[in-house]
């Protein structure tokens, strides 16, 4: 991720917003009072999912569609990485209806604080919202927590799973919360490097322990092993990893929060996601190539090659063997482990970078967010050949389904139209 100097708001879609073009004479504090949540019933009565006054607009949706379109400048590392694929790729045709409209929430105020990190919303169901503010500090006592806590943390990312909730911050902090009881549990900072920032965090239940019962070698590795005897004794519980600029990523047990390994590579890392084997870990981030690394060592098994600019997104289908990695060069590219040479799915977005990828527990689809106004639903079943549009107007900080599935939250970050918008999936 980029740690020298950059204007963010100038990758921002602060310019321009629905607001500066409302037509009658009326203040800021008017339009953020007066607008309301919107349903699926005033939806099908003509009122705009996000409750934008078109009818006192002095542009129509259309054209302003177009002209966030022309003027929407999405961020580069490697310059006119964007333009090199637009020439290369086509575009995936719409037409799939998976998920439609529910609500649209106005008191769920979503937030961006850094304009590449877009993991802030998580579902633990389909009415749960979790917010973070303040001074936290642990109740909990457990080696390497600090107990005085941390005082108006800059959440950077956020991961939730099974009822921990774990959040990364600007200067490497961690802080794990059980969402089923009061208090913070846990607080540390993976390191003091002046590029500290937690990029990323996912939680994820580990299936080591089975694979070393019955095994010949069991006993020998007990006497003789004590790191693996903790990796083991830990092993079938809850773990999370971060993924931090300073080119790190930690694995840490969720019993005790004791980090249990520590990987480092040769540049920062933005993105991490471990395959449901618990096998491999896809790595991604500021190169142009994602890599497959051995999830116990650390060492790499391959690397995937393809992508034009920076990857801040990877995510893993339930079957194992596909995987997904989003990328500033404006696509998402589908891998198959089996064969890497190259990628099975090349998916291009409307105006900006893939900044979120989601599949569906079921593996029936994979949702990938653009940095703003575009959510795509690509069926799997279809090869991704077949896509559901969401359009929008908004940055989007965050996606993710319920646990079942069933509903597929969007947050919008907005000065005036900031919200969560909720879609149902839709069944025969």
């Amino acid at each position: 991720m980029s740690h020298h100097h950059v204007d963010e708001f100038d990758y921002m879609a602060e310019e321009h917003e629905v607001a500066d073009l409302v037509e009658d004479p009326v203040d800021e504090y008017e339009l953020l009072t007066k607008v309301t949540d919107t349903s699926a019933a005033l939806a099908r009565q003509g009122k705009d999912i996000q409750g934008i006054p078109w009818d006192r607009l002095n542009i129509k949706r259309e054209k302003y569609r177009v002209t966030r379109l022309e003027q929407y400048k999405n961020y580069e590392n490697v310059p006119c990485s964007g333009k090199i694929v637009d020439k290369e790729c086509k575009q995936v045709e719409k037409g799939g209806k998976y998920y439609e409209f529910f609500y649209n929430s106005r008191l769920v105020k979503p937030t961006i604080l850094h304009f590449q990190l877009r993991n802030l919303v998580w579902a633990t169901s389909k009415h749960d919202v979790i917010n973070f503010a303040g001074h936290v500090a642990p109740i909990e006592k457990h080696q390497g927590s600090l107990l005085e806590g941390f005082t108006q943390t800059q959440i950077s990312t956020l991961a939730v799973k099974h009822n921990f909730l774990v959040s990364g911050g600007f200067q490497g902090e961690l802080t794990c919360k059980r969402l089923d009881k009061p208090g913070v549990t846990f607080c540390t900072r993976t390191t003091y490097d002046d590029n500290a920032i937690t990029n990323a965090v996912e939680i994820y239940d580990s299936l080591r322990y089975c694979s070393f019962i019955g095994q010949p070698s069991f006993t020998l590795v007990i006497f003789h092993c004590t790191h693996l005897i903790w990796r083991m004794l830990c092993s079938g519980g809850m773990r999370f990893m971060a993924s931090n600029n300073d080119c790190g990523v930690r694995e840490y047990e969720m019993e005790r929060f004791q980090l249990l390994s520590h990987f480092r590579f040769p540049w920062p890392v933005n993105h991490t996601s471990v395959s449901p084997d618990r096998k491999l870990v896809a790595v991604v981030g500021d190169d142009l190539d994602g890599l497959l690394v051995d999830a116990q060592t650390g060492k790499t098994i391959a690397s995937v090659v393809g992508h034009r600019d920076y990857s801040f997104a990877s995510a893993w289908h339930p079957d194992g063997c596909t995987f997904a990695t989003g990328n500033q060069d404006k696509t998402c590219r589908v891998w198959d482990v089996r064969n890497l040479s190259m990628p099975t799915a090349v998916l291009k977005g409307n105006l900006g970078a893939a900044r979120s990828l989601r599949f569906s527990s079921d593996g029936q689809f994979m949702v990938v967010a653009e940095p703003a106004d575009f959510v795509h639903v690509y069926s799997t079943r279809a090869n991704y050949r077949k896509r559901q549009e969401i359009d929008f107007f908004g940055e989007i900080s965050g996606i993710s389904f319920s646990p079942d599935d069933e509903c597929l939250y969007i947050g919008i970050w907005d000065r005036i139209y900031a919200s969560l918008l909720q879609f149902n999936r839709k069944h025969a």
